[in-house]
C-alpha cells in the first residue's frame, strides 16, 4: 500500500515538474516574441548577417551595423568591402546576405541573378580631388574627361602650374569607376597610365601623398588631406557638397544601393529598415551622403 502511494506521489511530482517546465518555456517564448514589439523578433535577430561590396557604401554599412548591433545584442553583422561587382556576385551566388553597390546592375548581372532586389540607401556625389598644394580650383567636365583619356598630361594645360598630371582611378570591380566612365568619360577608355586603386580610401591617400595627382572619391571620403575641385557648369563653379548634390546642381551624383536575393526578410529586412529609418538616415547624412526619402 505504501509502495502504491509512493508511486502515485512520484508520478504526480513528475507531472508537476513537466507543467512547470512547459509554463517556463511558454513564458520565455512570450518574452522573446514581445521584445521590440515584434512577434519572434529576438529569435529572428539572433543570427549572423554578412554584408559585402562597395567601399563607397562601406562607411554607411559599418556605422549603421554598429548602431544596429547595439540595439539588438543577438545580431552579429559582418561588414566588408571589395567593390560593387564583388558585392553583387556575393549576394547573387549566396555567399553574402547583402551586397553593397555604388551602381545599378549591369545587363549581364540581371540575366545571371534575376532575383536580386535593389534597395536605395543614399545618394552620393563623386568628388574630383587633387593634392591641396595644387593651384587648380575648378575644372569643366570636358577637362576632366581630357585628363582621364590622356589628352591633357600637364596641369598647365588646364590652368595650373607646370607639373605632370598623375591620373589615379579605381579598379574594374568598382561601381564608382563604372559610373564615372559613363557619366564623365561618356564610355571612353581611361588613359593606360592610370594608377588603379581598390578603394576610395586608397585613392584619397595617393592624392594626399602625390602633389601632381588627380582622383575621384565618394563625398564621404573628402577631408582636409585632399582638395575637392569645383565643377564648372556653364560658368558656375559648383563645389562637391551634400547641399549641391541635394539641390541637383552638382553634376556627378548617383544613388547607392544594397541588394538582397529576393525580397529582404528577417535580419536583412530589419537592418535595411533601420538604415532607411530617421536614425539610420541621420548616420547616412553624417557620413557625407544625401538621405533618401
Amino acid at each position: 500500500m505504501q509502495g502504491q502511494f509512493s508511486a502515485r506521489r512520484g508520478g504526480a511530482l513528475l507531472v508537476a515538474l513537466a507543467t512547470i517546465l512547459v509554463a517556463a518555456m511558454l513564458f520565455a517564448g512570450c518574452m522573446a516574441g514581445t521584445e521590440n514589439g515584434t512577434p519572434g523578433s529576438v529569435d529572428r535577430l539572433s543570427k549572423t548577417l554578412s554584408v559585402t561590396g562597395s567601399t563607397t557604401v562601406l562607411p554607411i554599412a559599418q556605422l549603421t551595423a554598429e548602431e544596429f548591433m547595439a540595439e539588438h545584442s543577438g545580431a552579429d553583422l559582418r561588414v566588408s568591402g571589395g567593390g560593387s561587382s564583388v558585392g553583387i556576385q556575393a549576394v547573387g551566388e549566396g555567399t553574402a546576405d547583402i551586397g553593397m553597390a555604388s551602381r545599378d546592375l549591369k545587363d549581364t548581372e540581371k540575366e545571371r541573378y534575376p532575383d536580386l532586389v535593389r534597395h536605395t540607401v543614399a545618394i552620393d556625389g563623386i568628388a574630383v580631388i587633387a593634392n591641396p598644394a595644387n593651384t587648380v580650383e575648378s575644372l569643366t567636365l570636358d577637362q576632366i574627361r581630357g585628363i582621364y583619356n590622356g589628352t591633357y598630361t600637364n596641369w598647365n594645360q588646364v590652368g595650373g602650374s607646370n607639373q605632370q598630371i598623375v591620373v589615379v582611378g579605381r579598379d574594374s570591380a568598382s561601381g564608382t569607376r563604372e559610373y564615372f566612365q559613363e557619366a564623365v568619360m561618356q564610355t571612353e577608355d581611361f588613359v593606360n597610365t592610370q594608377l588603379e586603386k581598390n578603394s576610395n580610401g586608397a585613392v584619397a591617400q595617393t592624392i594626399a601623398q602625390t602633389p601632381g595627382a588627380v582622383g575621384y572619391v565618394g563625398l564621404g571620403y573628402l577631408d582636409d588631406t585632399v582638395k575637392g575641385l569645383s565643377i564648372d557648369v556653364n560658368g558656375n563653379a559648383v563645389l562637391p557638397t551634400v547641399e549641391t548634390v541635394k539641390a541637383g546642381t552638382y553634376p556627378i551624383a548617383r544613388d547607392v544601393f544594397m541588394f538582397t536575393k529576393g525580397e529582404a526578410t528577417g535580419l536583412a529586412k530589419a537592418y535595411i529598415d533601420f538604415i532607411l529609418s530617421p536614425d539610420g538616415q541621420a548616420i547616412v547624412e553624417g557620413e557625407g551622403f544625401v538621405r533618401v526619402g
